[in-house]
């Protein structure tokens, strides 16, 4: 049985889609289905420009392959985005060329991933089976909202619609994403094999071993840091109005880090320290360190539909969840994760009577039946299966 994954991101890059896509393979390496061979096709490290380092161009493993594309120098903002997938595109296109696999799996938080990975399986007679992880022409609905560049939606709908239509199987990691894509393609079943915690996760102890500062708690936030996350919306606010009561600690970069930069600087904020993104081993350490782990969503309609996968990974630290989300996402804090208090985006008073909330919790919240239900290892050996079934179909 011979495979092909389509990944934008792949470790040692850092991000929802790589350590996922990790997870995947590992999963159908455990079960491994007669003559598995699997080839990988992504990109050179680039979630993150300061964390851009070597990772070989190609690997071979006998059973796997792993072929990294070059991409230019980037800063996650959109026009990069889109230089970027113009340089992996063709590459992809010219390494599939003639090639042969049972199936084929796109992972896509970006639509032209997923339609790559359509174009390659036509080109291939192989069926496609995507994992859907965001909404994109949903997305760029909100954040192009007065751009000229808004006159390219109904060209992305379009090639939505070909993508989804084209796919044999197709995986939503948020249920929040149902209705949508029951409108564009209402002929699948869709499966729902949602992110999950890492088995590092499930076997770390988060717990403070230095007991921390009783009057100022540690607010730590590790992620990307773009529109999506809108933290120059909310950040310098609240900051300014839990100063003496909190400290933030801001992990990560994006294409607004600047713009966050620029507004606490023009507030003359203190109490928000920024760090650059840091590999796993060390994030955990600041996860640790912290007292409460924060989250936030820009607001806008479409993000009332995601299920950020940093909810599974703050859940299983055992650590109070301060989130500032919408929609799903808030549904899913209140009904599964005991010691979350969520608040509307961009409300900085109503962060301020959430981090209030949170101060009547303990340093450590036991979750064990989230981590059971959630754990990566079981949903990926699920998802796995489906795609053996497909490839063998």
């Amino acid at each position: 049985m011979r495979l092909l994954i389509l990944t934008f991101y792949y470790p040692p890059d850092l991000s929802a889609g790589s350590f996922r896509t990790s997870a995947l393979v590992e999963a159908l390496h455990a079960v491994r289905p007669e003559g598995l061979h699997i080839d990988i096709i992504t990109t050179s490290p680039n979630r993150y420009r300061d964390m851009a380092d070597g990772a070989p161009a190609f690997e071979d493993h006998g059973w796997l392959t792993i072929r990294r594309l070059p991409l230019p120098p980037h800063r996650s903002g959109a026009l990069d985005q889109a230089r970027a997938f113009l340089a992996f595109a063709p590459g992809v296109l010219r390494a599939t060329r003639g090639g042969e696999w049972d199936a084929v799996f796109a992972t896509s938080s970006r639509l032209m991933t997923a339609a790559l990975g359509a174009e390659v399986a036509r080109r291939a007679r192989a069926p496609l089976y995507l994992d859907i992880r965001d909404l994109f022409a949903d997305t760029m609905g909100d954040l192009l909202s007065g751009s000229p560049l808004r006159a390219l939606l109904p060209v992305f709908r379009q090639i939505e619609k070909w993508t989804l239509r084209r796919a044999d199987r197709v995986n939503l990691v948020s249920a929040g994403f149902l209705e949508h894509v029951s409108r564009v393609a209402p002929e699948h079943q869709y499966r729902l094999f949602t992110n999950g915690i890492d088995d590092a996760f499930l076997s770390e102890d988060f717990e403070r071993t230095d007991g921390g500062d009783a009057a100022v708690s540690l607010v730590v936030y590790a992620g990307n840091i773009g529109d999506g996350q809108g933290l120059h919306r909310i950040l310098p606010e609240a900051a300014a109005r839990l100063d003496g009561r909190a400290r933030f600690r801001v992990v990560g970069d994006g294409g607004r880090r600047a713009a966050l930069d620029a507004a606490l600087e023009s507030r003359g904020i203190s109490n928000v320290e920024r760090l650059p993104p840091v590999a796993r081993a060390r994030l955990n350490e600041h996860y640790r360190e912290a007292d409460i782990l924060f989250l936030h969503l820009n607001d806008h309609d479409a993000f009332r539909k995601v299920l950020p996968s940093k909810i599974f990974e703050y859940a299983a630290t055992g650590k109070p969840i301060l989130a500032g989300v919408a929609g799903h996402a808030a549904n899913f804090l209140r009904r599964e994760v005991p010691g979350a208090a969520v608040f509307a985006p961009c409300d900085a008073e109503g962060m301020v009577r959430a981090f209030d909330q949170l101060g009547m919790l303990g340093a450590r919240i036991d979750r064990p039946a989230f981590r059971e239900t959630y754990a990566r290892r079981a949903i990926m050996e699920r998802m796995a299966a489906d795609l053996i079934d497909l490839a063998k179909s």
